[in-house]
């Protein structure tokens, strides 16, 4: 296969304990289960939902068709980045990510680096990324024992639009009253340092391992660039926002040597080309577009505005 057709992932549905059992508005869909609290946009188990590879799952595809689908390089490469949606209903834990040599340490294959770009937040949403100054590991300890870590938490407010990054290695936990766009590495390591007394499992000898107490995780400003704006540009991810008015996009298309990833944030697309049959992607949708991808053409009838995420380049 020489080039593969730009398709849309259908979306995979994760039961979260502090997630939700209706995300309309976002999502027409409601659960009288376990609640949902992450929805995998770029998840081993999404399939695509249009093209001739129809009711495949991403890790196939990628197994498949990678060098057509990521770019030249190693030829046994998961998919690079997942992306999903999170819907905090209640404080997710204190948790820590290693990076990638503490995880192969641990025979993984990478570790996890990821940012949060704020969809939406209410007044007073907040996150916490690392200690606030000056705090030391002794402290820290005790404050497990104690059940009153969470004091010792450098606490950012969060504003629709804000992007956050959130290096390996930093001690961070996320609040509710946001929605966040959560792009990482493929990885599923997380350690947990604490849970506010809940009875579940702790992991930290790993996470003392991993953290570090000064980290660059904070806010990162968005730069404009042309008809864009670049919101983050790190070692593993490059994440743009488009807005896009009606009519053809032709700014967007750019020959790329990896995969792209098209999030639409409002409004609707439609992507085309002569050796495809044209698809659309709605609000909450992605559309995966291969590196090695026949002339593909974007368009929208109203005004619409997407997050292109884009890997780290080979």
């Amino acid at each position: 296969m020489e080039t593969l057709s730009p398709f849309r992932l259908e979306p995979f549905f994760r039961t979260r304990p502090w997630g939700f059992n209706d995300l309309n508005p976002w999502y027409n869909y409601k659960t009288e289960g376990e609640p949902i609290g992450e929805v995998w946009l770029t998840g081993e188990m999404c399939k695509a939902d249009t093209g001739p590879l129809k009711g495949v799952s991403l890790a196939d595809i990628t197994k498949q068709c990678h060098t057509v689908l990521l770019g030249p390089g190693p030829a046994n490469r998961s998919f690079p980045l997942l992306v999903k949606l999170l819907f905090p209903k209640e404080k997710l834990s204190v948790q820590v990510h290693p990076d990638d040599a503490l995880a192969q340490k641990y025979g993984e294959p990478r570790g996890k680096t990821e940012c949060w770009y704020a969809l939406d937040a209410k007044p007073g949403a907040q996150v916490a990324l690392n200690f606030r100054p000056g705090v030391t590991r002794e402290q820290i300890e005790k404050a497990i024992e104690d059940r009153s870590l969470e004091n010792l938490l450098a606490m950012v407010p969060v504003n629709k639009g804000d992007m956050i990054f959130v290096d390996a290695g930093t001690v961070h936990a996320m609040g509710p009253g946001v929605v966040i766009l959560e792009t990482q590495q493929t990885s599923d390591l997380t350690y947990r340092l604490y849970d506010y007394g809940r009875p579940r499992e702790l992991h930290l000898e790993k996470s003392f391992a991993a953290m570090r107490l000064e980290t660059r995780a904070g806010k990162v400003a968005a730069k404009p660039v042309n008809a864009h704006s670049v919101l983050i540009d790190e070692r593993y991810f490059r994440i743009e926002r488009w807005p896009v008015r009606a009519g053809s996009a032709a700014q967007v298309l750019a020959p790329m040597d990896r995969v792209q990833m098209l999030f639409v944030v409002s409004g609707q697309l439609r992507i085309s080309g002569h050796a495809f049959e044209a698809f659309a992607v709605e609000h909450n949708q992605m559309a995966v577009i291969p590196a090695a991808t026949p002339p593909w053409t974007l368009e929208t009838d109203a005004q619409a505005e997407i997050i292109r995420i884009l890997p780290a380049e080979s």
